[in-house]
């Protein structure tokens, strides 16, 4: 899947607090590929890097993949083609969700 061109519909816009966790804010954009389940029997959740405002939609490349150690999904990690970070860069931006979960970062 890395290297992989996806669209992004994005349900937690950068700025947004989670719906039933009140203290999770996004700071940056969160959301879904459509058509592409993933473990947790709902629409694959990606993360978006490298964009500094709120966007209803994104395509872009796959970079890397979260793999939780101790959930049911994984998590995808989007930007846009010309952009690359590091796993320590990943981890620092996905660190307001993930910091509740065991994981890897693939790359």
């Amino acid at each position: 899947m890395i290297g992989k061109i996806v669209k992004v519909t994005v349900d937690r816009p950068l700025g947004s607090y989670h719906p039933e966790h009140k203290d999770i804010y996004y700071s940056i954009n969160y959301g879904y590929v459509n058509g592409v389940m993933a473990g947790d029997g709902e629409e694959q959740d990606a993360y978006i890097l490298g964009v500094d405002v709120a966007v209803k939609e994104f395509t872009g490349k796959v970079i890397a993949i979260i793999h939780r150690e101790n959930d049911v999904e994984d998590k995808w990690v989007v930007a846009p083609e010309n952009c690359s970070f590091s796993k320590d860069e990943i981890e620092r931006q996905v660190n307001f969700q993930e910091r509740f979960f065991k994981h890897t970062i693939v790359m």
